[in-house]
């Protein structure tokens, strides 16, 4: 038996392209920075992860198949 925690893969992101946007949001306060997803109909915001850089927001783009470029970033 090992002593470390084996660190399992992340779970698949599912979202409904039609009903939410993919979105970065920081926030004003404490500047932390995390993806999800924003309803398009409400405008609800649904937190995914913490992300600490440009890269890891890009890591998330390529898992649900969306162009960094065109990803929004909301406060």
């Amino acid at each position: 038996m090992s002593l470390f925690w084996k660190k399992e893969a992340p779970a698949k992101v599912l979202f409904d392209a039609e009903k939410e946007e993919p979105v970065v949001h920081k926030s004003i306060c404490t500047g932390e920075t995390t993806v999800g997803f924003s309803d398009r109909a409400t405008g609800r915001y649904r937190d995914v992860r913490k992300v600490m850089s440009a890269s890891e927001i890009e890591a998330f783009c390529r898992e649900i198949g969306v162009d960094p470029e065109k990803i929004r970033t909301i406060y």
